[in-house]
């Protein structure tokens, strides 16, 4: 007879677990056009490479004599696979039982993949879609014990130690609350559906018992909110469009922080000259122009995925490849408050660096710094607190530095384009000095203007002048 019993008991438990929810809770689920987690997890992996961990886990009730009765899964899905033939792993909740909110063996699943990533020191993908904790706890009942023991490590613990030690990547794919949305957040990228998802701290009945306010998902948490505040990096148009966006990611990502980044073959000739960046910048000093485009033009072609575009717009911030090897860049948009500097872009490029710097990524800026941003709106949100702390962090940079003056590049701001030992360069266009300009004419000379019978005449002289004694070629025969 030998185990068959046994072996039975194991296929029917992992047939139960495919079908997750039933087909009913499925078949709800997709009318939402929305992908199961299995579903969703094959879309991000390499084909036929997802290799699971506890399908037979979950929730069981047997007869007397131990014969199997009924099995509840866990809902939450976990395993190894492949991005670009490198392994990984991923798991994420199963929104078909329990709407994700995590059953017994599921919370265990969820808190073993930064303990999985750890211990391989490969990268970590979370695909969410669920909520937190239920007032009746992971079981359902209260027959369970209540809490974990004393002695277990700080669950936090390791979701701290992962984001040190392995790219971690996460999605929002349908509403995220709670601890999963935490957990979304402690990532190095995170992308939410463009329709359909939401994160949120908690949901709108909790809010409406908590502070009476009556609001839905999408008023608090949806993508046009999470977007330009942040909390996710990048929105994608579907969730093919996210699966995309997290494997295109990873390629600059090496497997964890004590390797380097991915070197691939450069089909762009690296002797490439592109005559429009002659012109890109006026000699108009009053007109803009597309950072973008500069940026686009000196790197691999293809090369640029850009990452927080929606957040600290006058901030940008890509990943890019130079002859096949990875580089972080950030710039200033000098079409958002003319790229100076504010309180959201130095959170903003600061969590950029922590990233490069974590996984051994070269800099490179592209500098049109005014400065800080200025004016009541800029102190009350605490600007030179967060600015200051972006300076002492780049202060204290390790990885390898280049900077590209194209513009402007004054103040205490400019300081945080430039890593010690930085290359730098600087176009004919690039200005550099205390202050920019026309405010720092306005403040030394403003009483000889005032009195000056053409005042504006006056004023367009001296900032002439000035700008002449700013420009980049003294200071490079001054090496």
């Amino acid at each position: 007879m030998g185990w068959e019993k046994q072996l039975e008991e194991i296929r029917k438990k992992h047939a139960i677990a495919k079908e997750q929810g039933g087909a009913d809770s499925v078949a709800r689920h997709h009318a939402k056009g929305r992908l199961t987690i299995r579903e969703r997890i094959d879309g991000v992996l390499d084909e036929d490479s997802f290799s699971e961990i506890g399908p037979g886990a979950g929730g069981v009730e047997r007869a007397e004599d131990g014969t199997l009765e009924s099995f509840s899964p866990a809902n939450f899905v976990l395993g190894f696979g492949k991005i670009n033939k490198r392994t990984c792993i991923i798991g994420g909740e199963d929104f078909t039982l329990r709407g994700g909110s995590p059953n017994e063996a599921g919370l265990r699943k969820s808190v073993y993949t930064e303990e999985l990533a750890m211990q391989y020191l490969i990268p970590l993908i979370r695909l969410h879609e669920g909520g937190g904790g239920s007032v009746t706890g992971a079981s359902g009942t209260g027959g369970a014990p209540v809490g974990s023991p004393v002695f277990h490590a700080p669950r936090f613990q390791s979701v701290a130690r992962t984001v040190r030690s392995v790219p971690v990547v996460t999605a929002a794919l349908g509403a995220v609350a709670g601890l999963p949305a935490a957990r979304l957040v402690a990532s190095h990228f995170s992308v939410m559906t463009q329709e359909g998802s939401q994160v949120l701290v908690a949901g709108p009945k909790v809010v409406e018992r908590a502070l009476g306010q009556s609001v839905t998902k999408e008023e608090m948490g949806g993508s046009k909110i999470h977007s330009r505040n942040g909390v996710v990096d990048n929105l994608a148009a579907d969730e093919a469009d996210a699966f995309s966006q997290i494997r295109r990611f990873l390629s600059y990502m090496p497997r964890n922080a004590w390797e380097t980044p991915p070197t691939v073959t450069c089909e762009d000739p690296t002797e490439r000259r592109e005559e429009d960046l002659r012109t890109i910048v006026s000699e108009d000093r009053r007109k803009v122009y597309d950072m973008r485009q500069i940026i686009t033009k000196v790197v691999d072609k293809g090369s640029v995925f850009e990452i927080t575009k929606g957040y600290a717009r006058g901030q940008i911030t890509c990943l890019a490849r130079l002859s096949g090897r990875v580089v972080g860049i950030f710039a200033n948009d000098c079409r958002h408050y003319a790229g100076a500097m504010t309180a959201e872009g130095s959170q903003k490029i600061r969590r950029f660096i922590e990233t490069c710097e974590t996984f051994n990524i070269p800099i490179l800026t592209f500098v049109d710094e005014p400065g800080f941003m200025i004016g009541i709106a800029a102190e009350k949100e605490g600007t030179i607190r967060h600015g200051t702390d972006l300076v002492l962090k780049v202060a204290d940079c390790s990885v390898p530095w280049a900077s590209v003056i194209v513009r402007r590049s004054f103040g205490v701001a400019a300081v945080a384009h430039y890593g010690p030992g930085a290359y730098v360069l600087a176009w004919p266009s690039a200005e550099m000095g205390a202050v920019p300009v026309e405010g720092g004419v306005a403040v030394a000379f403003g009483r000889e203007i005032e009195a000056h019978p053409e005042p504006e005449k006056r004023r367009a002289e001296l900032e002439a002048a000035m700008a002449h004694r700013y420009s980049a070629m003294p200071r490079a025969e001054s090496l």
